[in-house]
């Protein structure tokens, strides 16, 4: 049975003096180990934090893994990774959580709250305090998060990203504990329209669901001299560029099928993922290797050199949230050939983005020609991904987690100090 805890008038207003202090709770955080892993949330996190008189403390699990030999891959990558570190200003903290084997799906849940629980029991022990838990991705960190919020007495805004909503919820466990998350979340932030219509499919209330879109660094993502940048990286005929993990919902391997209608062209791919073999062994099946080069991943500060470079970025992907590549390219001056699905159409609204077609690699060549028939003044691009900066979002974020601090939190009759005597 739960019980309302009535944060008093004096309190509040004592609150909203000092800094609002966020607990960032998240499996998709980078590390010295997986820099470019959910580095998305990092990005809207920092500029957050230099922007408006907001602390977080970072609490990114890891699955628990013994072995830290290079063969295990992602594996060994999580084993080596430090249990405390610090990022752009940011305090991390990576504890570690049982993920079962074939299990994983149903139980992550449950494992990442019962140990995530453990480690903040300790860290406020030693003196940490937050206001609200900003959580990040609704399976499994969000349902984790708000447990962890009705277990402390504290209330927890979620993020909905992209998959979480279109694919994890399809199956039924996850489903039904995403229904109830959602449900009990003091407030949901989604990254496009189409994505907030599905969380409040999922029993959302409407009035409790924002829409925070992605933004972009314009101080980091900017055009540059493309000469030499294109002569750096080898590029000497018309190039195309792909972004994004290897598998299968980005598309890759249509976007290289599409090479095979584009004798003129050549295509560089960065990223890594479980797909990377398959694409190797499509480009030689193709007979592409001399036109196509997958390079593996890049530090996600060299991408702009890259963006830069690159004539025109595809992204073909079966769903997206909302893509960073896309305003990352656009930053950089250069257009997107897009598959036309919900979310990317909201960051692709003007023909000097680029173009939407179908997500076949016929579709793909054809947006490449047509796209090159009246190409769009790279300055043009550029102007347009100015107004999708991070001053917007970082404004709603802020305004938002003010009014949810202010409000009365549904908490179970323990106290904090209980929970951490616990």
């Amino acid at each position: 049975m739960s019980s309302k805890l009535i944060v008093p008038t004096q309190d509040r207003a004592q609150a909203a003096q000092r800094p609002l202090r966020l607990l960032t709770f998240s499996t998709l955080f980078p590390s010295a180990e997986r820099p470019n892993h959910g580095v998305f949330v990092e990005n809207r996190l920092r500029h957050l934090v230099a922007t408006r008189p907001v602390e977080s403390t970072v609490m990114a699990p890891v699955p628990y893994f013994p072995f830290k030999a290079a063969r295990f891959r992602t594996w060994s990558e999580h084993a080596r990774t430090s249990r405390l570190e610090a990022r752009h200003g940011l305090v991390v903290h990576h504890p570690r959580y049982p993920l079962l084997p074939k299990l994983g799906m149903a139980t992550a849940p449950l494992m990442l709250y019962q140990a995530s629980l453990r480690a903040l029991r300790r860290l406020m022990a030693d003196g940490l305090q937050f206001d609200v838990i900003d959580a990040h991705y609704l399976y499994p960190d969000g349902v984790a998060a708000v447990w962890l919020g009705r277990r402390l007495g504290c209330p927890v805004v979620v993020t909905a990203r992209g998959s979480d909503v279109t694919q994890i919820a399809q199956y039924l466990l996850p489903c039904q504990l995403i229904r109830a998350a959602v449900q009990e979340a003091a407030a949901v932030i989604t990254v496009s329209a189409a994505l907030r219509q599905g969380v409040i499919e999922l029993g959302a209330p409407a009035g409790q669901v924002h829409v925070l879109r992605n933004g972009v660094d314009l101080d980091v993502f900017h055009p540059m001299p493309r000469d030499a940048a294109r002569l750096a990286l080898g590029m000497t005929r018309p190039t195309l560029l792909s972004v994004g993990h290897l598998i299968e919902r980005k598309g890759h391997a249509l976007t290289i099928q599409a090479m095979r209608l584009l004798p003129e062209w050549d295509l560089v791919i960065l990223g890594e993922g479980p797909d990377r073999p398959a694409l190797e062994a499509l480009v030689g099946k193709s007979g592409l290797t001399s036109r196509v080069r997958l390079l593996g991943g890049r530090p996600h500060d060299d991408l702009p050199r890259y963006y830069g470079a690159a004539d025109a970025m595809v992204l073909a992907s079966s769903r997206e949230g909302w893509a960073n590549v896309l305003l990352e390219a656009m930053a950089c001056g250069t257009p997107v050939i897009a598959s036309d699905i919900p979310g990317t159409r909201e960051v692709m609204r003007s023909p000097e983005a680029g173009r939407l077609v179908a997500r076949t690699p016929e579709a793909i060549a054809a947006g490449v020609r047509t796209l090159f028939a009246a190409l769009p003044n790279r300055n043009a691009t550029r102007a347009y991904a100015e107004q999708f900066g991070w001053e917007e979002t970082s404004a709603g974020q802020y305004e938002l987690f003010r009014a949810v601090q202010a409000t009365e939190v549904t908490a179970r009759p323990e106290t904090k100090q209980a929970v951490v005597a616990g």
